[in-house]
């Protein structure tokens, strides 16, 4: 009986100190195991980092954003639209516009970059198109709306008025079309710091002409010259303003006058012969006419072109 319990005893001990081993052993494991995990995790760690920094990895990543992007969409890429053809009237106009920018034809090694450069700009144009980059875009919106209106311009020049149109217009406004009056005259600056003494000037000089004096020696010094033959009425209002070629219109010819006001100051004035507007006639002023119709009535006719578009949609608005 002694012999049985001591042998139990010791299987039992023995039993203990096994279990505490196979403990020990699985909390080394564990260790071992956790520790093999935490270092694996940083080298991972690590070698993402280093890969997301090279240029192959962000492509390969674009494709797949691309890939999955139309996977999801669950659209097909049309084959045609994965053609480009870049035809010799292409070609010419690139060649052309380099030529212009640079004053000088293009080598065949500078073609062959131009028509590369071309090609990357027409991918990237389609591939955008594909995800959607034009919407909602604001340059993009207005770049389109300049070039609709720049075709609706285009399409309103070419409407032409009637005779009958451009006839009334003559007649609401001859003046306007008429052969502008012409001047011959001389004159004598009179320069003063202010008009009453500009005033006293002129009429010493009005004596002085009643005497006979040389005109030419009198008065001051004007970068404008002191005769003037057939001078357009519309020419004098730019040389010396509205008041001088008003008071012109009413000034007598043949003898000295004046004095009158212009810009500079005084003028003593001869007026030798005049030739008097005349209503024009409708053939000689026809463009003219035409001209002045396309430049009043265009806004005019953009707003009806406008309107047109307008109509054809159904416009809702939700204001808050």
């Amino acid at each position: 009986g002694k012999s049985n319990k001591a042998s139990r005893f010791h299987l039992s001990i023995f039993s203990i100190k096994d279990r505490s081993l196979s403990v020990c052993a699985c909390i080394k494991g564990q260790s071992w195991f956790i520790s093999m995990r935490m270092q694996g995790r940083e080298q991972l760690k690590s070698w993402l980092h280093s890969a997301l920094r090279e240029p192959l990895v962000h492509f390969l990543l674009a494709g797949l954003a691309l890939f999955a992007f139309f996977a999801v969409r669950d659209e097909a890429v049309d084959p045609a639209s994965r053609a480009i053809t870049i035809s010799e009237a292409q070609v010419k106009r690139l060649a052309d516009s380099w030529a212009q920018s640079s004053q000088r034809q293009p080598t065949p090694d500078e073609i062959d970059g131009l028509i590369r450069d071309h090609i990357k700009e027409e991918i990237y144009y389609r591939e955008g198109l594909r995800l959607g980059l034009d919407q909602d875009d604001l340059i993009i919106r207005r770049r389109l709306r300049a070039k609709m209106e720049f075709l609706v311009t285009a399409k309103l020049e070419e409407e032409a008025p009637d005779d009958a149109t451009l006839q009334a217009m003559l007649a609401n406004n001859p003046a306007r079309y008429a052969t502008d009056s012409r001047y011959s005259f001389d004159q004598i600056p009179v320069l003063a710091q202010d008009a009453t003494q500009g005033t006293a000037r002129a009429k010493a000089l009005l004596a002085q002409l009643a005497t006979g004096a040389d005109w030419q020696r009198l008065g001051d010094t004007l970068s404008l010259p002191r005769s003037l033959e057939a001078e357009s009425h519309t020419e004098i209002i730019r040389r010396f303003g509205a008041e001088f070629a008003a008071s012109l219109a009413d000034t007598k010819r043949g003898g000295w006058s004046g004095p009158l006001a212009s810009g500079f100051g005084l003028h003593l004035v001869r007026v030798r012969a005049v030739t008097a507007s005349t209503k024009p006639a409708f053939a000689d002023v026809r463009q003219a006419l035409e001209n002045d119709w396309r430049a009043e009535t265009l806004k005019e006719r953009e707003a009806k072109a406008y309107q047109a578009l307008l109509d054809g949609y159904t416009v809702r608005i939700a204001k808050p």
